[in-house]
């Protein structure tokens, strides 16, 4: 099978449905983990034109970040890049999740942290709960995000939406587990 094939079996099983459905996401994830070349195809396919079909290419690459994110590596950049600045929340959901599973470079993580500090603040509470979750994991090795993380959280539990408010506490719990 030629790699454009590949590709557009890839896609057709990321393509149709609407926003709430996965499509045929789980098969796709299935061969992407069976035959790592196809994380090439993934990633190819988060810039598809398709916004549906390139936002479960990112959901798939941020799943397989987080099984083995030297898996994904190579295609990090993915979350810095433009699709960072989507204006689709459910990618940007995808971005926020992604970015405390690698390694970066001084550079690329001043983008990592403005691209949290800028979701932390997101209208859609997923992507912002998300983003501070983030932050708090970066925050482990990086003291200088320690007071960031704590004003977000106190902002979080005076918000008055139940959902960031048990976010700041869970993140708070695992936070108090591990010294800083």
């Amino acid at each position: 099978m030629t790699t454009e094939r590949q590709a557009q079996t890839l896609k057709s099983l990321l393509s149709g449905g609407d926003r709430r459905s996965i499509a045929r996401s789980n098969r796709a994830l299935k061969l992407a983990c069976a035959n790592p070349a196809r994380v090439s195809e993934l990633a190819a396919l988060a810039h598809d034109r398709d916004w549906l079909v390139s936002m479960r290419a990112v959901d798939l690459l941020e799943k397989l970040a987080h099984k083995n994110a030297q898996s994904v590596e190579p295609h990090k950049e993915i979350f810095l890049g433009p699709l960072a600045d989507s204006d689709k929340w459910e990618i940007r959901l995808q971005i926020v999740r992604a970015l405390p599973l690698f390694n970066w470079t001084a550079a690329e993580r001043r983008r990592v942290v403005e691209i949290l500090l800028r979701d932390a603040g997101h209208p859609q509470k997923f992507v912002k709960a998300w983003a501070l979750d983030s932050l708090a994991t970066l925050s482990r090795n990086d003291t200088a995000l320690v007071p960031v993380v704590r004003r977000l959280l106190r902002a979080f539990e005076r918000s008055g939406s139940k959902a960031l408010t048990t976010r700041a506490r869970r993140i708070r719990e695992r936070l108090s587990s591990v010294k800083q």
